[in-house]
């Protein structure tokens, strides 16, 4: 439990431990982790009746199904949703608004896999069986249907994997005001190359008669 508030405390600089009893993503994960045990035991109903308290109390959904690691937060939490078959890591950060959803009404594996220190920023949505790599990051409103390496952040819709100067990206923080955009760097370059052989192109001047 100490090691959980230390997580909480380094990760939302708002966070004061006194306030811990404030945050609803904690209740939301004790009472997952109540509900996934007796998922696990197979007792009907009463992990589905669980889940729906929390998710009326806190605005976090969370099915008893899924697998969560140890140190999860979620900051804020409104309107979060996590899947039945979601794999979750050790020391991962959700913001509000995300979906880990699966994509139709296939069986079986149907939701994503989070490794370690995965941050997804607010509103995204990571659909299907699919896995994003340890210490990844969603930027904020991004669509990810494809797998994601790990060390690398993925932004657009649909979500676009960009390395960030070609570094290891570790630690929790994501700074959403700083996500690179793809397309407007390929817009970037097009206008570059443009402007660049704008004389190859220059129409020549016609003989006078």
């Amino acid at each position: 439990m100490f090691g959980y508030i230390k997580s909480v405390l380094d990760r939302d600089p708002a966070a004061r431990w006194w306030e811990l009893p404030l945050y609803p993503c904690v209740y939301a994960l004790l009472l997952h982790r109540a509900a996934h045990l007796l998922w696990v035991l197979r007792i009907p109903i009463l992990p589905r009746l669980l889940s729906q308290v929390s998710r009326f109390l806190t605005g976090i959904e969370i099915h008893p199904g899924a697998r969560i690691g140890k140190c999860f937060f979620i900051d804020h939490g409104m309107g979060t949703v996590i899947g039945e078959t979601c794999e979750i890591g050790d020391h991962v950060t959700l913001f509000q608004q995300v979906t880990l959803g699966g994509t139709g009404k296939e069986k079986g594996k149907r939701h994503p896999t989070l490794r370690h220190h995965v941050v997804v920023a607010a509103g995204a949505k990571v659909l299907g069986a699919i896995e994003i790599g340890e210490y990844s990051k969603v930027g904020a409103n991004a669509v990810v249907v494809h797998d994601v390496p790990a060390h690398s952040t993925v932004v657009g819709v649909p979500g676009r994997v960009v390395t960030l100067r070609g570094r290891r990206l570790e630690g929790h923080e994501l700074d959403h005001n700083m996500l690179p955009d793809p397309v407007l760097r390929r817009l970037e370059h097009l206008e570059r190359d443009l402007a660049r052989h704008a004389g190859s192109y220059a129409p020549r001047d016609r003989k006078k008669k």
